[in-house]
Parts: structure tokens; sequence; C-alpha cells
């Protein structure tokens, strides 16, 4: 076999590889095996049929056909192999010539991956902060819980102020008329929750349960629905009830409520612990990214559109099995949003083009450092992919093979060893001390409590 490589552009190859007669001879015989395993003919065993029989059956191009398959496959993983190309569009396939006598050509042109020229990823330094969390975070998060499980209760004679519940019964015209989704019974609006149109909610304060208000407002120009947008409209308001939230004290009493804890001191100390150790977990994901950013920017490579294209492709997909997961469907959720699918191409150009740069740096790395993934390795990744979806590992190696996923699996797991490289080979700063002020409050969120008292 001989290969040819012409450079069309910087991305852009074609491939012209000549094969041998021999070659050639090798590929029908194989043809031949293949097809008279898979069909059955009378008089001959499964397997056994000769050329001959075969070409009566399908024809000889049909026979001719399948050992030009066998060859061009062979001959292109040869091929990439021996020049060290890897494609990343599907090659353009063409055969000039095919003979057993004298041998076969063709030409494969695609997008090849591109070249990395790697800068510093050993000895890196980034801050390693080793956060503290202040007593002061743990009762912020525990009072943002207890607003949460805050309970509403009618006022009686009371006039609405910012962080009241109204409950309305509303009806909105547009030039006199009614329009669809503009009417509503026993709705409970929160007031300055801006959920409703720009001020709609203003004009609600410092009325009482049982008054009729007529609301006056305006469409916001880029209002999702086209015909509402820029109108003027007029709501018929009727307000039922006036609830306002009663927020549970932060006490013993609380903290049996949503806890497995007799006490708010043991409820504090839990909650701390968990706080602490996600702080931790944080500080230690922010100077693993710090660390491989800079090996990213340190690199050099020159990334073709093909590339961003397929991950913005992917990240489109991600977001609609996303979507359809929540039970709606992509079409809503743009209108929703007031934009197109090409407007989020757009806006995921810069994110995919990033991620691609890092998976090819790291790589890289990983090539150049000889890093092997084994069979504990895959192991490893399928039982953690299991635990992060429930589901049992035996079912993820099942779905990882049925789609053809295998060498996706090894790629991500090459790349995560090339991360962990870079962990190792960097040189810590000294680990500072910071308070943190804030911690994500989903650590305290009163379902998890509860769930923790279950």
């Amino acid at each position: 076999m001989n290969v040819k490589v012409e450079a069309l552009d910087k991305h852009r190859v074609t491939l012209t590889i000549d094969v041998t007669a021999e070659e050639v001879q090798k590929g029908f015989k194989q043809a031949v095996a293949r097809i008279s395993n898979q069909i059955r003919l009378k008089g001959f065993r499964k397997g056994k049929a000769p050329r001959k029989v075969l070409e009566m059956y399908i024809g000889k191009e049909g026979v001719a056909s399948e050992a030009e398959d066998i060859v061009v496959n062979q001959a292109m993983q040869d091929a990439l192999r021996e020049q060290k190309l890897i494609p990343v569009t599907t090659p353009d396939v063409k055969t000039e010539s095919f003979s057993e006598t004298e041998g076969a050509t063709f030409t494969a042109t695609f997008v090849k991956q591109p070249e990395v020229k790697l800068g510093e990823y050993k000895g890196l330094t980034a801050p390693h902060v080793h956060p503290e969390i202040p007593d002061e975070a743990v009762t912020a998060q525990l009072q943002k819980a207890a607003e949460q499980g805050a309970r509403l209760e009618v006022k009686e004679g009371a006039a609405l102020v910012k962080g009241d519940y109204a409950i309305i019964d509303f009806q909105g015209k547009v030039d006199g008329k009614a329009f669809e989704g503009g009417e509503g019974k026993t709705y409970p609006l929160e007031i300055g929750s801006q959920s409703f149109i720009p001020g709609f909610e203003d004009q609600l304060v410092g009325h009482k349960a049982g008054e009729d208000v007529l609301v006056k407002v305006t469409f916001p120009k880029d209002y999702f629905v086209d015909a509402l947008a820029g109108k003027d409209a007029e709501f018929s308001v009727h307000i039922n009830d006036v609830k306002r939230k009663i927020i549970p004290e932060l006490n013993d009493e609380f903290a049996k409520s949503v806890s497995k804890y007799d006490t708010l001191d043991e409820l504090k100390a839990s909650l701390k612990q968990q706080m602490q150790l996600r702080a931790y977990q944080d500080a230690e994901e922010a100077y693993h990214n710090a660390l491989v950013d800079q090996a990213v920017a340190n690199a050099e490579v020159d990334i073709p559109d093909e590339m961003v294209e397929q991950r913005i492709d992917e990240m489109i997909q991600e977001m609609k099995l996303n979507i359809e997961a929540n039970h709606s469907t992509m079409d809503e959720y743009l209108k929703s949003i007031n934009k197109t699918e090409a407007d989020l191409r757009k806006d995921f150009a810069g994110t995919a083009k990033e991620t691609v740069r890092q998976s090819l740096v790291l790589s890289a790395i990983a090539e150049k450092e000889d890093l092997k993934v084994t069979d504990q390795d895959l192991s490893m990744e399928v039982y953690s992919m299991a635990q992060q979806f429930g589901a049992d590992p035996k079912d993820v190696v099942k779905i990882i093979k049925e789609e053809n996923r295998v060498g996706m699996l090894i790629a991500s797991v090459t790349r995560k060893k090339a991360a962990a490289f870079i962990y190792g080979a960097a040189k810590r700063e000294e680990e500072k001390t910071e308070e943190a002020a804030e911690a994500p409050a989903e650590e305290a969120k009163a379902e998890e409590a509860k769930a923790d008292k279950e």
C-alpha cells in the first residue's frame, strides 16, 4: 500500500491510497466468506458456498461491492495509522480503480484533527484556598430554610405590602378585547416577585381584600407573544385575600420540625459540617480547574470550525434531552426565552470552542506522557456513572456497548488521567485561609433536612 497526503488547506487533506492486487484479492476472499455466512443456499452448508455460486445468486457486482468496502475500510485504517491522522469529519471516499489484477486506487478527503503544540503543563501553580465556614453563614442558611418553609396566613383588613401574596381574579384586555392567557382565577401573586408584567404588582400595593383595581400596564417590546409586544393593556383585578408569610423562629422546635436533631445547636453543627465539606470540594475543584486552564492556555492549537460545530450539536442535543425529561419541548423553551436555535448556537460557540480546545490539549498530554487507560480505570468510571444516574453498572455497560460509545468512554477517561497528571505535577502554593461569607443555599434547604430526618 502506498499513501500520498495532499493538504488542501490548514485543516482539510486528501489521501490518495494505492492498494496492491494481492490486497484486493484478499478482500474478495473475505467478501465471499462474509456473504456466504449471511445467506443460505440450497445444497451448501452455511459459509461454504463458492464465489461463482454467490456471483450467480447476488451478481458479480454485489460481491465486488462487498470486497471494495472491505479493502477500502482496511486501507483507510492502515493509512490513518501510518500518517497519524484522525478525521473529525466523515471521509469523502472516491474509488478511481478497483481490480484483482491491477490493484486499486481511491481518494479520501476529510478535515483532520489539528496538531497541538504543548506549552508548560508541569510545575504549574495556582491559589489553593482553605475555606472556613463562619457561624454567621450557617445561621443565614438556616434563615433561608425557615423562609422557604414559611406558611401563608390570611391577614384580615391588611393592605398589601411587598412580600405579601394577593389572591386575585383578573381579566386583561388590549384595545378593549380580551386576549388568550389574559385571565386567571384565585391566582396567588407575590407582590414584589416581578413575575407579572412590569408595573402590575406595584399598582396593587396598599389595596385590601375585597377591593377591585384597574391595572394599566404596557407589555415589553420584546415580549415573547408578538401580538402583545409593546401594546397597552388594562386588567380588571379583584383581590380575594391578602396572605402574609409567617416565618418560623429559629429555635429547638424548628430544628425538630426539619431534622432528626432535638436542638438548634445540633442542627447548626451538622449543617456547618455539610457546608464545610462542600466548601472544601468547591475549593479543590476551583484549584484543579485553574491548573488545567493554565495548561490549556499555554498550548497552541488551531481548531477547525467543524469541531466547534460538532460540539455545539452535542450541546443542543443534551439541552433537548434535559428539556424533554422535564416534559417540555425545545420549541416551547425557545419561545419562553424569545430565542431561535440559531441564537442558541451563537451563544454556545465560545464555550464549545473552549471545550474542544481543552479536550485536544488533555489528549495531547496523555499521548506525550504515555498515559494508558486500564480495565480498572474503565470499571471505576462506569461505576461512577452508575452512581450518578442511579443505575446498575451492568446496564450502563450494556448501553455503552449498544450505542458504540466504548471509544468515547476511553477518550473521556484518558482526558481525566491527563488532568490528574497536571494536578500531580503542580507546585502547590501555601494554603490560604478564607472565611466563607456565603455558602450554597441548597445545603440548608428544609427539604434536605427533612430527608435527613427520615
